[in-house]
């Protein structure tokens, strides 16, 4: 009997401690539900302190940016320089589109009309020098791209003999010129006097443009060079696999300098060429404004708007091209500038 005793004792002890047991996981889990309900509320009380600790901010204010002195006086000067620039420019346009000659500044033309350039275009006086004048700067901006960028090439070897001394030969023709006389007993001798083609041929050797290529293709790494030899290229071949096609905007920025040197020359043409069918449209233009020779039209319009519309035909073709070469003038600019 006094083991059965035992046994029921120890038993209930255990139902107790079991008991116990269950009561204190209870409880702790209690507290845990009431912590996890109150940190939010902490949260919210602590997020509420900072606010009110925080001024309020006027949001259109915060936005609003600050005008300061300098972006005034900066966009006043801007803007004036740029009506500068294309006042005088829209006043060519304006009036060659009117049919009447007005020497005041007027926005849009009282009589527009298409004659000053229909003129331009029907008169052969007026259309064969523009013509030449388109062919001569092709040719002439072509022949000066090819010479500038062979020549430029072939002074950037460094292991050419001789390299030296042309580079210094071709510098020093920058500096003197043979003058004027024995300019012009070569051009005679070379059968290019009262010919258009000088014109090419004169502008198609520029030292200056030279010099810039040469400067911008020793910016090319040197790594280019001697993997393509390593693959077998010959000189040439990297010229024109490797080099030139890594020289776009260089030959873009010089390419528009040969261009616009050979379109604006008319001193050549009043020295070298009397004929007016060798003219380019530029001479004929500088003996319309300054000598008031201009054709006889069947259109009704004024002489200043035969002046005008040969103007804007002068410039037209610049103002077309400058925005597709816009792209290439940042690196342009700089060209040989730079070195790596």
């Amino acid at each position: 009997m006094a083991e059965i005793n035992e046994k029921e004792l120890t038993n209930s002890e255990a139902a107790k401690d079991a008991v116990e047991v269950k009561l204190e996981k209870k409880a702790e889990e209690a507290v845990i539900e009431k912590a996890v309900a109150v940190e939010p509320e902490a949260a919210a009380v602590e997020e509420d302190k900072d606010k009110k600790s925080v001024p309020k901010v006027n949001v259109i204010e915060a936005k609003r940016p600050k005008i300061k002195v300098f972006d005034i006086v900066n966009y006043a000067v801007f803007i004036i320089l740029t009506l500068i620039i294309v006042l005088p420019i829209w006043k060519v346009v304006s009036d060659s589109f009117n049919a009447v000659g007005v020497y005041q500044f007027r926005l849009w033309p009282n009589q527009p009309t298409l004659g000053g350039y229909a003129t331009i275009m029907t008169t052969s006086k007026l259309f064969r020098p523009l013509l030449n004048s388109f062919i001569t700067t092709i040719a002439g901006t072509l022949l000066g791209l090819v010479m500038a960028t062979l020549g430029g090439y072939v002074l950037n070897q460094y292991e050419m003999p001789g390299r030296s001394f042309f580079s210094y030969f071709l510098l020093v023709t920058m500096i003197f010129s043979g003058g004027m006389i024995p300019e012009y007993l070569v051009m005679k001798q070379l059968g290019l006097v009262d010919n258009m083609w000088i014109l090419v041929l004169k502008h198609g050797m520029n030292v200056y443009n030279l010099v810039l290529m040469k400067n911008f293709f020793e910016g090319i790494p040197a790594s280019l060079y001697e993997a393509a030899k390593l693959d077998g290229c010959s000189p040439m071949q990297i010229f024109y696999k490797i080099v030139l096609p890594l020289s776009k905007a260089a030959l873009a920025s010089i390419g528009l300098m040969f261009a616009v040197t050979v379109w604006n020359d008319y001193s050549t043409v009043q020295i070298y060429i009397s004929s007016r069918d060798q003219a380019n449209f530029q001479y004929m233009l500088r003996v319309m404004v300054m000598d008031g020779d201009t054709p006889t039209t069947s259109y009704k319009v004024s002489q200043s708007t035969l002046y005008y519309s040969g103007i804007v035909c002068a410039i037209l073709p610049f103002m077309l091209a400058y925005p597709f070469l816009q792209k290439y003038f940042v690196t342009g600019v700089n060209v040989g500038a730079v070195k790596e």
